[in-house]
C-alpha cells in the first residue's frame, strides 16, 4: 500500500510588536515534534511545519528554507520552519493538498499586532495602546476543503476541557480532538481526553510520547 503523508504543525508563532518584542505562548513543541517520529517510524511520510523551538529535529529530516525544500523526500520528514501565524497558514495551505491526515498540534496564536513597527518602541515611563487583531483560524479554515481526509486538532483548556473540546471537534469537522490541561503545556507529561465523535478516552499524567503512539495508531 503507499504509505500516508501525515502533515503536521507544531509549537508556538510569535507576532512581533517592533524588532525585538513580540507575543507568543508556552509552547515548547514537544508534541507535535514526537507525533512526527512516531508517524515516521510507522512508515509515514511527514511533512512538519513549526513554531520556533528549541527542539533537535527528528532523525531524516530534511530542512526546508522560506518553504522552498532542496529536494522532495521518500522515507523522511519535510521540515518547513515558520514563525508566525500567517506563515504557518500559508504553509499548511501549500502542502494539504498533499496529505492524508492532517494534525494541527500547534499553538497558534489567536491575534498579532495591526501596526508592526519597523523601529524599537521606546520606554517613555507613560502606558502605551497595542491593538490586536484575529490571526486565521488555521484549522477551521482547513476543514472547509476537508474532503476525504483526517482532521486531527487539540484544545488546550483550563476549564471545561471536555465540554469545550467535543464543541471544537464539531464546528471544524474533526475526525479526533486530544483536549489538553493548561498544566500539559511545556511539560514531558500531560492529562486530558482523544475525542471522537463516538467516545471519549481520558488519560491523566502520561509521557507526550506514550500519547503521540496513541494518536498515531489510531490514525495508520
Amino acid at each position: 500500500m503507499k504509505p500516508k503523508t501525515i502533515l503536521i504543525t507544531a509549537g508556538p508563532t510569535k507576532e512581533y510588536i517592533d524588532p525585538v518584542r513580540f507575543i507568543s505562548n508556552d509552547s515548547s513543541g514537544k508534541m507535535g515534534y514526537l507525533l512526527a517520529e512516531e508517524s515516521k517510524k510507522n512508515g509515514a511520510k511527514v511533512i512538519l511545519i513549526s513554531g520556533p523551538t528549541a527542539i533537535k529535529p527528528p532523525k531524516n529530516v530534511h530542512p526546508v528554507r522560506n518553504g522552498v525544500s532542496r529536494r522532495d523526500i521518500s522515507n523522511g520528514v519535510k521540515l518547513i520552519n515558520v514563525i508566525s501565524a500567517e506563515q504557518m497558514f500559508n504553509q499548511v495551505k501549500k502542502y494539504f493538498g498533499k496529505c492524508d491526515v492532517f494534525i494541527s498540534c500547534a499553538a497558534v496564536g489567536d491575534y498579532r499586532v495591526k501596526k508592526f513597527s519597523e523601529n524599537k518602541i521606546k520606554k517613555t515611563g507613560s502606558s502605551i495602546k497595542i491593538k490586536l487583531i484575529p490571526n486565521p483560524d488555521i484549522l477551521f479554515e482547513i476543514s472547509k476543503i476537508k474532503g476525504p481526509k483526517i482532521l486531527i486538532g487539540f484544545a488546550l483548556e483550563t476549564e471545561n476541557l471536555i465540554k469545550n473540546a467535543q464543541q471544537k471537534l464539531k464546528e471544524k469537522k474533526l475526525d479526533m480532538i486530544v483536549a489538553n490541561t493548561v498544566a500539559s503545556m511545556n511539560s514531558d507529561k500531560t492529562t486530558g481526553a482523544i475525542i471522537t465523535k463516538n467516545k471519549i478516552e481520558k488519560f491523566k499524567n502520561i509521557s507526550k510520547r506514550h500519547l503521540a503512539k496513541k494518536i498515531i495508531s489510531k490514525t495508520l
